[in-house]
């Protein structure tokens, strides 16, 4: 099956599979335990045979595991992937310390992530976020150089805001800005979303479900060990209030036969032909879910329901993706 639609990723740019593959959680997160290594391994060969070709992962993902495991993954069939891959995160004993974005820095990060990955180039190559240690023209003349050595094909840029978009795509064309975007959060439409479009730049559309709000198995209170518990969102009234919302989706899930982790792909999906939903998954069986999301229509009446419910400001509290 390999009717996945295309996008394409900048002006001009590559033709890669309409919905992603996020690959960090094959591998520890939030201190948990490693997913197994075959089935995520099968997941993502799994994944390109279906037609989905867009393989997202980190150099810190699991202090570079997750690009050892997509290197075993792609073995034998390169031409099959699209390998989209961040650098700067600085974790020690998986705590954040911050990023380290110098020039100097990911001239050395390339390399050890190519190892890993048992490639000679990676497609696309992006800072995970900018926090004004290094100048934006200085990172991006950075990654252009190892576009000149051949170490690099592709710049993306990942969690930025629109004006240091514009400063990027300045120095060298911008193929693609990965970002946090779902039914819950939606404060990038007031100026980032618009300037990618400005600009032709493709959206890798991350957190589709909103850290697991919108897959309608959410119930309160959480327990103290959830991850999410952490989260103003997930806290007191705040979570009772957004689970309400949250009904409707179900609602308009049941109606269509479909289930809430699907519609809230479909509603992202339906924002533009520019935009990718980058689902994570580590097991071969959320495969035909996520895929058929991608088929989902909706209504004029369907949509305005659920921009209705879930307006800009509707859901209320944060996670790390609030700006």
């Amino acid at each position: 099956m390999k009717n996945i639609a295309k996008i394409a990723l900048g002006q001009n740019g590559p033709l890669v599979s309409k919905l992603g593959l996020g690959c960090m959680r094959m591998s520890s997160i939030w201190g948990g335990p490693t997913p197994d290594e075959t089935e995520s391994i099968a997941t993502i060969q799994q994944a390109l045979d279906n037609g989905i070709n867009f393989l997202n992962t980190g150099d810190f993902y699991g202090a570079g595991h997750n690009e050892m495991l997509v290197g075993k993954a792609i073995k034998g069939r390169r031409d099959d992937a699209f390998i989209s891959v961040k650098f700067g995160a600085i974790f020690h004993n998986g705590h954040w310390l911050g990023l380290d974005l110098r020039p100097i820095a990911i001239k050395n990060f390339i390399n050890y992530s190519l190892t890993r990955l048992g490639i000679d180039a990676i497609d696309l190559y992006q800072p995970c976020r900018m926090d004004g240690s290094v100048p934006v023209e200085e990172i991006i003349g950075a990654v252009a150089d190892l576009i000149k050595e051949g170490k690099v094909k592709h710049i993306g840029v990942s969690e930025i805001t629109a004006a240091q978009l514009r400063q990027a795509n300045a120095v060298y064309p911008i193929s693609a800005l990965e970002i946090g975007y779902s039914l819950a959060d939606r404060q990038i439409e007031t100026d980032l979303l618009p300037t990618a479009k400005e600009l032709g730049i493709a959206v890798v559309a991350f957190a589709n479900t909103a850290e697991g709000l919108l897959t309608g198995e959410m119930k309160a209170p959480l327990a103290e060990n959830d991850y999410q518990s952490h989260f103003s969102r997930f806290q007191g009234d705040n979570l009772i209030k957004n689970l309400e919302k949250v009904e409707v989706l179900k609602q308009l899930a049941q109606e269509k036969g479909a289930t809430p982790t699907q519609l809230a792909i479909a509603w992202v999906n339906a924002q533009g032909e520019h935009i990718m939903p980058l689902v994570s998954m580590s097991k071969r069986k959320r495969l035909p879910e996520n895929t058929a999301a991608m088929e989902i229509t909706f209504t004029a009446n369907e949509l305005e329901t659920l921009n209705t419910t879930f307006a800009p400001g509707a859901i209320l509290g944060g996670t790390y993706l609030q700006r």
